[in-house]
């Protein structure tokens, strides 16, 4: 039975992250200076296993969190289907009292099971499952014994639902920082969490 053992990152800080400012999909926005330190952080602390290949999503911003890694050689391969949820006319608006209000009111109605609620007329969790599961099954069709995922806050937790066979409502079970880790091992149609929303990489970035 084929078995992989598969690392998930949240891509590093943007400006985006740190003005509060919403971004989702149709964002295309770089690491600040902080989020390249920690991309150089995971770097340093994972370089030694033998990736055999990495998959970003359509977005720089989780290219640039692997760079080191594709500098040094490894194969990479951008997939949109791991591209972050889109938030509709939010994306690139102040994050601010309203429209953090109007996110509680779309994480609320997904938590209650309506998942076809669309926050600022963007994505649908089930449509983002739905590309996550098609670019996942392209990642399983490979022989890579260890593989690196790069992806997005709530990408992430939409797509660790339902590789824990969870339904998507239960997305806020999983937390999640820029450039945190998750580490699952695939085997026989099953996941199995390893390492959970870890960080200590960036132990000495953290004042």
């Amino acid at each position: 039975m084929k078995s992989k053992n598969i690392y998930i990152i949240r891509h590093g800080e943007t400006d985006f992250n740190k003005q509060k400012r919403v971004q989702g999909r149709g964002i295309d926005s770089d690491l600040n200076a902080l989020g390249r330190r920690q991309a150089e952080a995971f770097y340093q602390a994972y370089r030694e296993v033998s990736f055999g290949q990495i998959y970003t999503s359509s977005l720089k911003r989780t290219v640039q969190s692997v760079q080191g890694f594709i500098d040094q050689g490894v194969p990479y391969e951008q997939l949109s289907g791991f591209d972050e949820i889109s938030w509709g006319d939010h994306e690139g608006l102040a994050y601010d009292k309203e429209r953090h209000a109007m996110y509680l009111a779309g994480i609320e109605q997904w938590s209650q099971g309506n998942l076809d609620y669309r926050v600022g007329g963007g994505d649908t969790p089930i449509e983002v499952a739905a590309r996550q599961q098609e670019a996942m099954n392209h990642v399983l069709e490979g022989d890579e014994e260890h593989v690196l995922i790069a992806t997005h806050g709530r990408a992430m937790r939409i797509q660790l639902c339902w590789m824990m066979g969870l339904p998507l409502s239960r997305s806020e079970d999983f937390p999640h920082a820029n450039l945190c880790l998750y580490q699952l091992h695939y085997h026989d149609g099953q996941y199995e969490i390893i390492r959970q929303a870890d960080v200590a990489h960036l132990a000495h970035l953290i004042a």
